[in-house]
């Protein structure tokens, strides 16, 4: 498919079919500009996980470029086969890093999706967890359910790790740094706040969890719901609305988090923040191996993989192991291991393998995605690097 664009639409036309059947709507021409950018060149495809796991030219990223802009320009139809290639894309963004012109995947696949949106419903699971996610209280409460009812049920419905026992918040609503706090990682992640918070003031800086934001709406944003995204967007901008630095814990949540607050406040990745100011923080020697997931938004997004590196360097006598086998992504994509689980352990297993054969006593992964994905699978112990390191902080840090 090296001419795959203009092959598709030649075909079209040459089916009777003109390339523009009516005016392009402004969304559309959109859709047109930032796929117009690729270049057909194929750099992307070694780096793509679904290409790599399936060997299908519509399974990269030349291949989707070139179905979302026959779509856009109605120089063929939409299928079946190539909506599923459309969902499959696990948006971990690895084709940017490597792309030479520059081509804006990430806001490419978000306009397609958005548009697919529109031509179909989504799943009963994705509507669901949308839903949820919309809704901060009822997803406690189906959160605060599900741990109760954990150990009775399937296997097969068990589709995330059993959430931990509740436990309070003890952070104050007002400080020049707040953190935020998510959606699905409200439940999941107090112990990381906290541990977040012991970081953070032997660093000399005080946190902040204000009470009146919600989910960060990367998960609506994917899959094309961008109604609800902007929503989200506008409920955590008045959130935070005053609060000069907002840190992120989930790699997976930062860019729409810094897109809501652009103007408002700087948001910096919690491990950045913490790495800025590794010379006040003293860890205590672990004699330990663990493996180091980086997870794709870290690394090709947020950038902030270097700064784990600096931050676990910090404890003597640790040994990390970093995963990099397999596909290049662990499958986890959002709401992907819910929706499509047999396609989603198919991209971890390899890392599975690998975490395994390092002897490798703990995971550390900084998504809570990813984390959550992991944890289902595997006994070994998954954290948040932060977690790992509050817990060998030396007592009267400062």
């Amino acid at each position: 498919m090296r001419n795959a664009r203009g092959g598709m639409i030649a075909g079209a036309a040459g089916a009777g079919k003109p390339p523009y059947t009516a005016a392009v709507t402004a969304p559309l021409a959109s859709l047109v500009a930032l796929a117009d950018r690729c270049v057909q060149c194929g750099l992307c495809l070694p780096s793509c996980p679904t290409y790599r796991l399936d060997g299908l030219e519509a399974e990269s990223p030349r291949g989707r470029i070139a179905l979302a802009r026959a779509w856009a320009l109605a120089a063929s139809a939409p299928t079946a086969a190539g909506e599923t290639h459309l969902d499959q894309c696990l948006g971990c963004r690895r084709c940017e890093a490597v792309c030479p012109v520059g081509v804006e995947y990430g806001a490419l696949l978000g306009q397609a999706r958005a548009q697919q949106r529109i031509r179909r419903t989504p799943g009963r699971r994705q509507r669901w967890l949308e839903w949820l996610t919309l809704r901060p209280r009822r997803l406690a409460i189906a959160l605060g359910l599900y741990r109760r009812l954990h150990p009775l049920l399937p296997a097969a419905w068990r589709s995330l790790p059993r959430p931990p026992a509740p436990r309070p918040e003890t952070l104050p609503a007002s400080a020049p740094v707040a953190l935020f706090r998510g959606c699905i990682a409200g439940p999941y992640e107090a112990e990381l706040r906290a541990a977040t918070a012991r970081l953070c003031a032997a660093a000399g800086a005080a946190l902040a969890l204000p009470a009146a934001q919600g989910c960060c709406g990367a998960l609506h944003a994917h899959a094309g719901d961008t109604a609800s995204a902007t929503a989200l967007a506008a409920r955590n901008r008045a959130a935070f609305a005053g609060t000069p630095t907002v840190l992120t814990l989930a790699s997976g949540c930062h860019a729409a988090v810094a897109d809501a607050l652009a103007g408002v406040a700087t948001t910096r990745d919690a491990l950045d923040f913490l790495a800025a100011r590794a010379g006040r923080l003293r860890f205590r020697a672990c004699h330990e191996t663990v493996a180091l997931h980086l997870p794709c938004t870290q690394r090709n997004v947020v950038h902030s993989d270097a700064a784990t590196r600096t931050l676990l360097a910090q404890v003597p006598e640790l040994a990390v192991v970093e995963l990099d086998a397999g596909y290049g992504c662990c499958g986890a994509a959002g709401t992907q291991m819910a929706t499509a689980p047999a396609r989603a352990a198919r991209f971890r297993q390899p890392l599975l393998e690998q975490l395994q054969a390092s002897g490798a006593r703990r995971l550390l992964s900084a998504n809570i995605g990813c984390r959550l994905h992991f944890a289902n699978a595997t006994a070994v112990p998954v954290q948040h690097p932060l977690e790992f390191l509050a817990e060998h902080l030396l007592a009267g840090t400062a």
